[in-house]
């Protein structure tokens, strides 16, 4: 493992002299356009009740940097005599439009307020973008048609926050959660919600909508979701929650977001005191050069290891996750040696303007070439055995179990085990909050290296600050060979969770 390092940043939102700060970020990478959207809340102070416009700063992604355009407000986003908030920005890749949901408050009220009182003063809008942010439609407010009658079941609701996904079938998913009315009147008042987490759908890119099943169990806020794809050619969502509970909480839906199963505690995955938001993002498992699994049976030549896997484009599904954490025991069903390229980057500028990236000056640039033959080993049935890539999960959220503090990415290879998270890499050190992530596919050739294979580069975009988790909102960059390099060797040990609330287990969802 090499010595800690710790990614670069830009600031792209800071707290004004005013008092006007800028929160809860959400990040759209658009590959076909190399563009970046980075959106955040402006707010008149720190304070939900002050939150007022959305705002956005584009990037341009450059090969190895990206050049970020100035501040502006998307004033469309936007109902008269509402504030607008949580915003959760969605691409559909077969039509090239942009939206960005969010939810428009009515005046100051408070989402404490609804949840005492059962009275929802939250509205459902978007506005959609076909030039890649740089203009925004009309505001459409789609709460009566696509919630309806179940308003009243609901004492509020929100979107993510954070970036939606789109299927491989088109279908648009977007992270939601709401505070279910459980008991309406105990002696005239208001007895009994619970925190759910859900999704809205749309199968017809975004013309209509509607929304599933609430995640039955567990109390689940906000929340995000990944696609994940299985070597056997099936595929789950994934929700990942915060909590009250003391840990993240996460459930699967196996049929595309209509329906969650039981939701179950990660326990590697600690909430802070509060609870606090977190991001998951999915990106195809680093094999090369795969279409179809061999029938053999033989057993790796050499076992993999957290250093071994560094120097290489694999890190193997569950029964690999179980080589990192066992310290490197045989595999009973692959044999994989790959050929690949792998570019690390140390995305080192410290930067408060303009761009973000690789200083190829400073020689930062390290291409790392290993060439092995691939097979992989697997018991399959006689009608025989199709492979696909299978999805890991990298995931975001502060390190500490008691404050905002220390922003950690999390690596897991088979997300349907709770048990397969390793520990964190801090990738920044202070008061830190809310982040959201975005994955990224570059080309060797575009970094000027020989080959084509893909570089696996992530984005994240937090708060942070050296006093407050609010004072900025800034943006970072690194590749998958650095998360894997900066994992700690061990499981961290994470202090006892805090008890649930007894009377309500109630979440403050900023």
């Amino acid at each position: 493992m090499g010595s800690r390092h710790i990614p670069s940043r830009t600031v792209l939102f800071e707290t004004e002299k005013n008092g006007v700060t800028y929160r809860i970020p959400a990040l759209l990478y658009i590959p076909r356009w190399s563009t970046l959207l980075a959106f955040a809340e402006e707010r008149l102070s720190a304070d939900d009740a002050h939150a007022n416009l959305l705002v956005l700063r584009r990037g341009i992604l450059y090969h190895s940097y990206v050049e970020w355009e100035d501040m502006f407000a998307v004033e469309r986003a936007h109902l008269p005599g509402h504030r607008s908030m949580n915003p959760c920005p969605v691409y559909d890749d077969f039509t090239g439009q942009i939206f960005l949901f969010f939810i428009a408050v009515y005046g100051r009220t408070t989402e404490q307020y609804q949840i005492n009182t059962g009275h929802n003063l939250t509205r459902l809008c978007y506005v959609t973008s076909s030039d890649q942010g740089r203009t925004w439609s009309d505001v459409t407010d789609l709460t009566q048609r696509v919630i309806g009658e179940s308003l009243k079941e609901w004492a509020t609701f929100a979107l993510g926050p954070g970036h939606g996904i789109q299927l491989k079938t088109g279908r648009l998913l977007l992270p939601a959660y709401t505070y279910h009315i459980e008991y309406r009147n105990c002696f005239g008042k208001l007895c009994h919600t619970t925190p759910r987490a859900f999704a809205f759908r749309s199968d017809d890119h975004g013309k209509t909508w509607t929304f599933g099943d609430l995640v039955p169990n567990l109390q689940t806020i906000e929340c995000q979701l990944v696609s994940v794809d299985e070597e056997d050619g099936s595929n789950v969502l994934y929700c990942n929650a915060r909590s009250s509970l003391g840990f993240r909480v996460q459930a699967l839906s196996s049929d595309n977001g209509i329906a969650f199963q039981q939701g179950q505690l990660v326990e590697k995955l600690v909430e802070t005191a509060s609870g606090c938001h977190g991001s998951v993002v999915g990106f195809p498992a680093p094999l090369q050069f795969l279409s179809r699994v061999s029938v053999k049976n033989s057993l790796p030549q050499q076992p993999l290891n957290a250093a071994n896997v560094a120097k290489t484009s694999y890190i193997g599904t569950k029964s690999v996750h179980q080589q990192l954490h066992n310290g490197g025991n045989s595999l009973e069903h692959h044999q994989l040696k790959v050929q690949s390229n792998i570019c690390m980057i140390m995305l080192h500028k410290q930067s408060k303007g303009k761009a973000t990236g690789i200083d190829n000056r400073d020689n930062r640039v390290q291409l790392l070439s290993e060439s092995k033959d691939l097979q992989v080993q697997k018991r399959v049935s006689k009608t025989g055995y199709q492979f696909q890539l299978p999805t890991w999960v990298l995931y975001s959220h502060p390190t500490n179990s008691r404050i905002r503090v220390n922003l950690g990415v999390y690596l897991s290879p088979y997300p349907k085990d709770a048990d397969s998270w390793t520990s964190p890499w801090i990738i920044y050190e202070g008061p830190s909050a809310y982040s959201d992530l975005a994955y990224i596919e570059l080309r060797t050739e575009e970094l000027g290296a020989p080959g084509s294979t893909p570089l696996i580069v992530f984005a994240c975009l937090y708060e942070n600050g050296i006093t407050s988790p609010y004072e900025q909102i800034s943006f970072s960059m690194f590749t998958l060979y650095e998360v894997i390099q900066n994992l700690p060797p061990n499981p961290a040990r994470h202090h006892a969770p805090l008890k649930q609330d007894g009377k309500r287990g109630l979440c403050s969802p900023s």
